[in-house]
This record gives structure tokens, C-alpha cells and sequence, in this order.
């Protein structure tokens, strides 16, 4: 079974939008085992919509639509399908009431625009709407003798998900054909470049060909990581798992040393889950990230119980007078040793971890740009470690986030 994606927007091909939607779509549609190879980005034109749309259905099985369903002029998908399955836009009369009474809910009149949205095209199933006003759409067409199917929803990245989930991946299994069942697995590394584990793992990925063992996938993640992810699909969820059981630990045994978390475990909620086992207080102190650690921390629910506190010493006196830094340098081992030491003390912690470096663009205290300063203390260690990150302001301070929290990550495992 495939299924392409085209999203609708003029907005889109400005950039005033990124097109997300897409990959999450793609992503989804990948871990349910329908393979997705187009994604096309069109304007709100209902020509130029009509030609993409007919383009994708010569090959692809279905078709998502991803926009164009809003109450406005130029949302013109509704027209666009109509048109590609040859048919006539009808008023569908019973939304219309549904569309009116999500208004009156929220004590406001529907505005007589909002009637396009209960147009719909003559055979198409209508997907109910949960969180909007804009409903979704199952539209079968024939291409050449072929039935196939074309998906419509909104563009709002919640809606779109909602229905995707709710409506749309069950039809696409129906359709397809299979009973068979399909999990992943995600794990989560730091530390190597995407070629890189690529290299490391090449003997394995050339056993993937093989019948009854999972699909590998590299997602890069910026800042959060490299993720690797297996997918297997089996009979049962049980069999599932099973190969997934074996497979993740075939690739352990290659790259576990930057292996930090599995599906949704993030860098920050590993080092809290390590303290919290270890019953760790932490505390941090930031110069060169300005609060994003304590930021990412904090973002995890139920942090409180291990995390003291951040102090942003950004200012070189609020380093000396705050937390008792006396290195010539603050942009040195020593600072960053004396940083863990004094945010532990002064917030009462168990365990310091203390950033300080250059995100650039000029340099200082004699050090470049991407130069980072990670100090740690805690019981059974105290340690300092220099490293060097690629990129710009913002994607240094962002991986010197992670990097350090890795870091830390380490000393944990190893006490």
C-alpha cells in the first residue's frame, strides 16, 4: 500500500509556514508499514491542486490532502477533489447544523462562509470533526481503472493528527489488504554524527533485507539527539516485540556507549530518573546557555523532586560574588570546577553541573567560538570536561544542553 502527501498552502511555498505536517504524516504512515514516497508542497490554486493530485494518484494507492478545508475563498480542496473524481459539490445539510451548534457552544453566530465547509464531494464519506470546524474527507477515485483514495484534512497540525489517528490509518489498514501487526522502537543516541553510526552499524543493516526482521531508519533530531528506529511488523504484537527485543540488543551491542534513552525518554528525563534512583538532589549553574538547561529540566513533569534549582550567572561578578568563582578566566576548567561546586552549595544540592564557554560570534578569554566547559560534582566524582561544538549562537548553546547533560548522564551510570 501507498500513501503520498499533498499539502496545501501558498503560505507553504513563502515559508511562512514550515511544513511539518508532512513529516508527521510520513513518520506515521512509516510506522504502519504503508510506504509514502512523494510529498508535494502547492498552492491554494485549484488548478494547479487538481494537476498535483492527479500526478500523485498515477502511482500512489491514496493520497492525503493536507489544508484547503477552511471556510475562506482560497481554500479550494473540497473543489480540487471534486473536480480530479469528477463529480459535484454538495451542501451536506447535517453539518451545517454541526458546524452552527460548535458555534453556538462557544456563544457566537456561524458566519454564511462557514457553509463551504459542509460542501461536499458527491460519494465522499465525510470524517466527523472533533476539535474544529472543518471536517475530513475519504474520497474514492478510479485512475485508469484502478480504486484508489484521496484523504482531506485540516491543516491545523492538532485536527490533522487527530483525524489521521482516528480515521485514517485504520482505513489505509483495511484497505491494504493485511492483518498483520506493526510496532517500533525507538532508541536514542548522542555522541556520533549520522554517517558515523551509519558506519558503525553497517554489518547489521546489511542483514535488514532478510524476511522476519525489522526496518532501520536513522531520524536526525538537532538537539535532541539521533534517533535510530525499528520497525517490525509480525502477525502478532507479541512476535513484534520479540524481534524488536532482538534486534535492540544486536545494536546495543554495536553502540550502547551513546545509547541514552528509548522512545519517548528524552535526555533531561534520563538524568532526573538517574537521580531520582540514586535519590540525588541536582542543582545547575549556566552561563554560556542562559536558563536553557534548567529550562529542559523543569519541562519534565515531576522535576521538583530532584531538581534545586538554576543560577544564570551569566555576568562574570554574579560568577564570583554569587558562587564564589576566583579563576582569572571564567571561561576556563577552573571556573566551570568551581561553578559545580558553588551551585551545589549554595542551593543544597547533591549533585553540581555548571556550563560556561563561547556560543560566539567573537571569542573570549582566549577561547574560540563552540568552546564549552562542562564541570560535574557530586558523590564519587569531580570533574571537568572541555569539548568543542560546531554551529552558530543558538545551535552551540542548544547542543551544549544536551552535551552536557550526557555528560552527566555518564557520571550517574558509572556511581
Amino acid at each position: 500500500m501507498r500513501c503520498d502527501v499533498l499539502a496545501v498552502g501558498t503560505e507553504l511555498l513563502l515559508g511562512q509556514i514550515i511544513d511539518s505536517n508532512s513529516a508527521w504524516i510520513g513518520g506515521e504512515l512509516a510506522a504502519h508499514g504503508i510506504d509514502s514516497l512523494v510529498q508535494v508542497k502547492v498552492g491554494d490554486n485549484v488548478g494547479r491542486m487538481t494537476t498535483q493530485l492527479q500526478r500523485l494518484l498515477t502511482d500512489a494507492d491514496a493520497v492525503i490532502v493536507c489544508g484547503g478545508l477552511g471556510p475562506t475563498h482560497d481554500d479550494l480542496t473540497r473543489e480540487a477533489i471534486a473536480t480530479v473524481m469528477g463529480v459535484a459539490l454538495v451542501e451536506d445539510l447535517a453539518l451545517v447544523d454541526v458546524i452552527s451548534s460548535m458555534f453556538a457552544a462557544r456563544g457566537r453566530t456561524m458566519a454564511a462562509n462557514n457553509r463551504r465547509q459542509a460542501l461536499v464531494p458527491v460519494g465522499a464519506t465525510v470524517i466527523p470533526q472533533t476539535r474544529g470546524t472543518a471536517p475530513g474527507l475519504i474520497c474514492p477515485v478510479v485512475v485508469d481503472g484502478a480504486a484508489k483514495v484521496v484523504y482531506a484534512v485540516p491543516g491545523v497540525p492538532h485536527e490533522m493528527k487527530e483525524m489521521v489517528e482516528r480515521a485514517i490509518l485504520s482505513d489505509l489498514r483495511r484497505r491494504s489488504g493485511t492483518d498483520a501487526v506493526i510496532a517500533s522502537r525507538v532508541l536514542r543516541t548522542w555522541g556520533a554524527s549520522e554517517s558515523g553510526l551509519n558506519e558503525r552499524l553497517d554489518g547489521l543493516i546489511a542483514e535488514l533485507d532478510e524476511p522476519g526482521v525489522p526496518t532501520l531508519a536513522f531520524l536526525a533530531s538537532g538537539w535532541n539527539g539521533l534517533k535510530i528506529r525499528l520497525t517490525a511488523k509480525a502477525a502478532t504484537i507479541d512476535e513484534c516485540r520479540a524481534q524488536l527485543d532482538t534486534w535492540e540488543a544486536r545494536v546495543r551491542d554495536e553502540i550502547d556507549d551513546i545509547v541514552f534513552g528509548t522512545d519517548d525518554e528524552t535526555m533531561e528525563s534520563v538524568v532526573l530518573d538517574l537521580c531520582r534512583q540514586a535519590g540525588l538532589t541536582l542543582a545547575v549553574a549556566e552561563s554560556v546557555t542562559g536558563g536553557l538547561v534548567g529550562a529542559r529540566l523543569t519541562d519534565i513533569a515531576g522535576s521538583s523532586d530532584v531538581f534545586r534549582g538554576a543560577v544564570v550567572s551569566y555576568a562574570t561578578d554574579v560568577k564570583r560574588e554569587l558562587l564564589g568563582v576566583v579563576a582569572s578566566q571564567v571561561v576556563s576548567e577552573e571556573a566551570a570546577r568551581e561553578m559545580a561546586r558553588g551551585v551545589r552549595d549554595r542551593l543544597g544540592a547533591d549533585v553540581g553541573l555548571a556550563l560556561t564557554g563561547v556560543a560566539g560570534p567573537a571569542g573570549q578569554d582566549g577561547q574560540p567560538a563552540g568552546t564549552l566547559f562542562v564541570g560535574m560534582v557530586g558523590p564519587g566524582f569531580d570533574d571537568v570536561r572541555h569539548v568543542r561544538l560546531p554551529g552558530q549562537r543558538e545551535q552551540m548553546r542548544q547542543f551544549s544542553v544536551i552535551t552536557a547533560l550526557d555528560l552527566l548522564r555518564r557520571h550517574l551510570l558509572a556511581g
